[in-house]
């Protein structure tokens, strides 16, 4: 159980890893800069369903858009 505990968490990490890069590329690089994609479709594929209710990811659009996102989204 534990070693299903430490997974789920290194996922949830490297979802917010991905969610994080995925905003660092597109103030650098635009949206429409194809590798910039890759960390938004990596952050949604790690994100699965079940873990919206810990880990929203409209929560962090929120934080993002009033500037109190827990991370810098500077390149």
């Amino acid at each position: 159980m534990h070693a299903l505990v430490d997974e789920k968490q290194a996922d949830r990490t490297d979802s917010f890893q991905n969610y994080t890069d995925y905003f660092k590329c597109v103030t650098a690089k635009g949206e429409d800069f194809a590798p910039c994609k890759q960390f938004k479709r990596a952050y949604n594929s790690l994100c699965p369903n079940e873990w919206v209710r810990f880990l929203p990811i409209s929560k962090f659009d929120e934080q993002r858009e009033n500037g109190t996102f827990p991370a810098s989204l500077e390149p």
